[in-house]
């Protein structure tokens, strides 16, 4: 592979392997023929190739606390950074995360931040992770079909079988159609509608995940998600 390597070989040991296996290797394969024929030539794939797996980077499969899954990247220049619903400090927030910080204000109390950076949730086992890892430029869903579904729903397969028990908070009826991938006898499985303007009204606002997924962490001694902006940056309010 020329195209994904780089960012394959740099993953934790238990990605690494799984994202190894014959089945899995073949579908990388043919996925990175297609992105490195589209960049050659010259069109622009998002995010940059060293952040196509930034969600894995942050936590290892059996130390997932919280998974959050959304659909492809942002498809806008520079948006885009591996991390589901997030985007680069600096960068406009995006009107589902934004809804998604008014839901933590008035579930939490927590004041929306400035900043559309998650890094901080991932840091914390916070696996933001997208279903189609790549997208074109100013073209969503373009790379929906070019095969990273087969990937992320091996990767959402690990998570199930190894953790020993984490939260999945599904918005949506695309992300609520993982949930026959989940082992909901070990796993916390939360729906709610999606946080797009366009559905937030009808469900997603008022639904507490953010407060229930962390009572659910306590309870079984994995500890609580520090979902407000770290210290350095400013709120909104």
């Amino acid at each position: 592979m020329t195209f994904l390597s780089p960012a394959i070989e740099t993953l934790p040991a238990a990605w690494r392997e799984l994202l190894s296996t014959p089945t899995l290797a073949t579908q990388l394969q043919a996925i990175d023929t297609r992105l490195a024929a589209r960049a050659a030539a010259g069109v622009a794939i998002y995010p940059p190739r060293e952040l196509i797996f930034n969600a894995l980077h942050h936590v290892a499969p059996q130390d997932v606390r919280v998974v959050i899954l959304g659909q492809d990247p942002y498809h806008g220049a520079g948006e885009a950074m591996g991390l589901s619903f997030s985007v680069p400090a600096g960068m406009k927030i995006p009107p589902s995360l934004r809804n998604m910080y008014k839901e933590l204000a008035s579930d939490l109390g927590i004041a929306p931040a400035v900043s559309g950076d998650l890094s901080h949730w991932a840091a914390q086992g916070v696996l933001l992770l997208n279903t189609s890892l790549t997208v074109e430029a100013d073209s969503a869903g373009s790379h929906g079909k070019i095969g990273w579904q087969a990937v992320t729903d091996a990767l959402i397969d690990a998570v199930s079988a190894a953790n020993p028990g984490c939260v999945f908070l599904l918005w949506g009826n695309w992300a609520q159609s993982k949930a026959e991938r989940i082992d909901a006898q070990r796993h916390a499985v939360l729906k709610a509608a999606h946080p797009s303007p366009l559905s937030a009204s009808r469900g997603f606002f008022g639904c507490r995940h953010f407060s229930q997924a962390n009572q659910w962490l306590a309870a079984r001694g994995r500890g609580e998600i520090a979902w407000g902006a770290p210290a350095a940056q400013d709120s909104l309010f």
